[in-house]
């Protein structure tokens, strides 16, 4: 079914899963990799096993220096090239996205524009990786801040997102001087492999070396070896907040760095000022998109009680209109979840739902028959909860909304969604300029994102994208997420003919 996608990339050989450029190779396991749209094995792929991993970061060291060496705005050049690919490819890429991971083709080609864009951002931070000038208290001495690349830095990605959150880190990384080691999700390895595959030929055709651009393929071994490696001075790591930890605590003991982009459990206050049509599109495209296997999808809608059975109605309500199937046809609204594991987990907090005294609107379930011969295919859930349930403090990736009542001030409101461990996304749906300033002041959203009069979900590449608490603490994307992939240096010029000490310290001889 994606033959004629995979023959416009340029990919006619799918057996290899590790890359150094134009070089591919595997000798590790077969992954066989079955979309979830149809069940259907899309193709099988040797993982990367030691002697891979080991080539990989051989080849990657010895591009390094090459790649710092030319100037950034040469580098952003190169990625700028990328970027225009990407436009060519929009449509057959996105469609890949689509039928690998199980989002809608609308949702795939907007994964690919995020592609697109950052790589206009980061051709721009090409020629702005700037620094400071400091007056040193030293007279004619000159003071000043730069920031030189890191050498190598080794992305790992989840599958919700298979292509762009990889981007995000690869665009400006490169940008920065620094060379790129991927290791894409096992469950989405063919985005990977094509990914890869597009910017090798960017890069070949502009006659630079094997390593700028690297690919492993693999299970979480292959996770734990990039994190345990002390060539590799940056681990970028996007996933569960159990993966976090590890990574986190792995990267630490070798005094490296970490960026983590982890779990989200992320609310939507609703207050009785708020302009509920808005409410409640925002509320269900963010419980329901991508199946609700985004870290930033909406799982808690606070909602005040003087509107609570208004909003609650209308959802239901939306609810019954929602379309399931093949997310590459126009009609769906929701797709599959991405494997059989994704729906145990899914049926299971059902089941804690109920043991917790929950109480089903929109009852859920798993669906069979034509056209779900996958068994990925499940019903939506709107479930009314306390939210210091367990289940209800956990993040669970699937289409599963909880509905919580607020009786009193915005204050409470805000109380409640900031008591939980995640703090990625939130918003507010309020017409009252106090309630929203308050929700964006120091006292009110705790996460990294907050928003006024819109969802949870999506972000645009201008912003650093990132949250608190147990969501990582990392940014990724727009503002100066650049900085993280650089490391800081303060210098110092003496022009004059003497050696004065700072502080006024005296040392003759």
């Amino acid at each position: 079914m994606i033959n004629t996608e995979l023959h416009k990339i340029g990919i006619t050989d799918l057996a290899a899963g590790s890359s150094t450029g134009q070089q591919w190779f595997g000798h590790g396991p077969k992954i066989t990799s079955y979309s979830p749209v149809d069940g259907q094995a899309i193709a099988v792929i040797t993982a990367s096993d030691a002697r891979d991993y080991e080539k990989v970061l051989q080849t990657a060291s010895q591009a390094k220096s090459i790649w710092a060496d030319i100037p950034a705005p040469r580098r952003g050049e190169i990625v700028r090239q990328f970027g225009e690919k990407l436009r060519e490819l929009k449509p057959a890429l996105g469609k890949l996205v689509s039928y690998e991971m199980g989002k809608s083709y609308q949702e795939g080609l907007g994964e690919v524009q995020e592609m697109i864009d950052i790589c206009d951002f980061a051709v721009g931070q090409s020629r702005q990786l700037y620094g400071f000038t400091i007056h040193s208290e030293r007279p004619a001495h000159r003071m000043f801040e730069q920031y030189h690349p890191l050498g190598i830095v080794g992305i790992i990605s989840a599958f919700n997102f298979p292509v762009a959150v990889w981007s995000w880190n690869a665009a400006l990384a490169l940008v920065c001087g620094n060379v790129i080691v991927w290791k894409g999700s096992e469950k989405t390895p063919l985005c990977a492999v094509a990914c890869q595959k597009i910017l090798a030929d960017i890069l070949q055709a502009n006659q630079l070396p094997e390593g700028i651009s690297s690919l492993l393929t693999g299970n979480a071994e292959v996770g734990k070896w990039l994190a345990a490696d002390s060539r590799i001075p940056l681990i970028s790591a996007t996933g569960s907040t159990h993966m976090g930890r590890q990574v986190a605590t792995t990267v630490a003991a070798r005094l490296g760095r970490s960026l983590l982009e982890l779990g989200g459990n992320n609310a939507i206050i609703v207050t009785p000022q708020a302009d509920l049509k808005m409410t409640i599109m925002g509320a269900v495209f963010g419980a329901i998109g991508t199946a609700g296997q985004r870290c930033t999808s909406t799982r808690r809608l606070i909602v005040h009680e003087d509107i609570y059975e208004q909003v609650k109605t209308s959802l239901v309500e939306a609810y019954r209109q929602i379309k399931i199937g093949n997310p590459l046809e126009a009609e769906p609204h929701m797709g599959p979840l991405i494997d059989k594991a994704a729906v145990n987990a899914y049926s299971d907090a059902l089941r804690k739902i109920e043991e917790e005294g929950g109480t089903f609107l929109v009852s859920g379930g798993v669906l069979a028959g034509h056209g779900f011969e996958s068994g990925c295919y499940v019903k939506p859930v709107i479930a009314e909860v306390e939210n210091h349930f367990k289940i209800v403090q956990t993040e669970t990736f699937a289409p599963i909304l909880y509905l919580i009542r607020y009786t009193g001030s915005v204050e409470e409101a805000i109380a409640l969604q900031n008591d939980v461990p995640q703090g990625l996304s939130s918003a507010i749906m309020t017409t009252n300029l106090r309630e929203a300033e308050y929700f964006l002041s120091h006292k009110g959203s705790d996460c990294g994102i907050a928003n006024v009069n819109i969802g949870t979900s999506g972000a645009e590449i201008g912003g650093a994208f990132g949250g608190e608490k147990e969501s990582g603490g990392g940014r990724e994307s727009g503002s100066d997420s650049w900085k993280v992939y650089m490391r800081r240096q303060t210098n110092t010029i003496n022009y004059s003919t003497s050696l004065p000490l700072a502080q006024g310290i005296k040392f003759n001889l």
